[in-house]
């Protein structure tokens, strides 16, 4: 049985327990990470640990714990659970106050709530998807203004991966005002010529750890870089067409709204920087 961490608790997951006044439950007022486990190490953990600051900070929140005891946290259900390849999914709310209401509890008053679970995905980095590519439709993006915090509303992403799914295709991209911003769990690319391209930093899109890195790469690998939005029609015109996620690496796009990129299949730089990253991403684990 799985081993979950809840405020200060590890606990056999049937145990686990969240007060039904939580402020995460009531009003989705909270914030998450995932961090990707490769070979039993957190992959990216620091950058992780930056943006969860960033998203609390964005929201009036604190750290509920310091970034050490927050690593010591991961590995230890890490450990606890064998996880070799999979994900630490860790989530902290606002806590739960006693009773619902639209004003902020005092922090003094109110402890936050701070919950992680291990998922363990043997296989993660030998994706079958990743040789084939995936297929993807657009959708109108209907999200709020600040995407760029990580918080736990995430209906209308899920909404789009089943509107994805109904389509008989594997996920959607987002777009807004003719561009497009993301995926419904990723960051969306495209590869024309030697040059990628994908949307600049805002509060429009969610600063992708894995994004960062790979973007790092890519310029170190003398490939050239643009930070632009861009539409779908342009997308359909790509040479290749790829996503990035903690969970996905860097995943392949091969077909966007029933147009085939590429003949239908990957092309060499979406596979390169998977290589890449994948590669130094494991040097670096902690």
């Amino acid at each position: 049985m799985r081993t979950v961490y809840v405020n200060g608790e590890y606990l056999p997951e049937t145990e686990a327990r969240v007060s039904i006044f939580d402020r995460g439950f009531l009003m989705a007022d909270g914030v998450y990470e995932v961090t990707s486990v490769l070979d039993g190490k957190l992959i990216d953990f620091d950058g992780h640990a930056r943006r969860l600051e960033r998203s609390l900070r964005a929201l009036d929140m604190a750290m509920p714990v310091s970034e050490e005891e927050l690593l010591a946290i991961h590995r230890e259900l890490v450990a606890r659970n064998g996880i070799d390849e999979g994900m630490v999914y860790l989530q902290v709310t606002r806590g739960a106050p006693g009773d619902r209401d639209f004003v902020f509890p005092d922090p003094d008053e109110t402890p936050q709530t701070l919950v992680l679970f291990t998922q363990d995905k043997p296989g993660l980095a030998d994706s079958p998807a990743a040789k084939k590519g995936i297929r993807i439709i657009s959708i109108d993006d209907i999200r709020w203004g600040r995407r760029d915090i990580k918080t736990v509303q995430l209906l209308y992403p899920s909404m789009g991966k089943m509107m994805a799914k109904a389509a008989g295709v594997d996920d959607a991209w987002m777009v807004e005002d003719g561009l497009v911003t993301e995926g419904t769990s990723n960051n969306a690319y495209i590869v024309k010529g030697n040059r990628i391209i994908t949307r600049g930093l805002s509060n429009d899109i969610l600063h992708g750890i894995t994004r960062a890195a790979v973007l790092r790469f890519a310029r170190e690998a003398q490939m050239e870089v643009e930070e632009r939005a861009f539409t779908i029609d342009e997308a359909k015109a790509a040479d290749e067409a790829f996503i990035t996620s903690a969970s996905t690496f860097v995943m392949p796009v091969v077909e966007i709204d029933g147009v085939a990129l590429g003949g239908g299949s990957p092309g060499k730089v979406a596979p390169r920087l998977r290589e890449i990253y994948l590669e130094e991403s494991r040097k670096a684990a902690i």
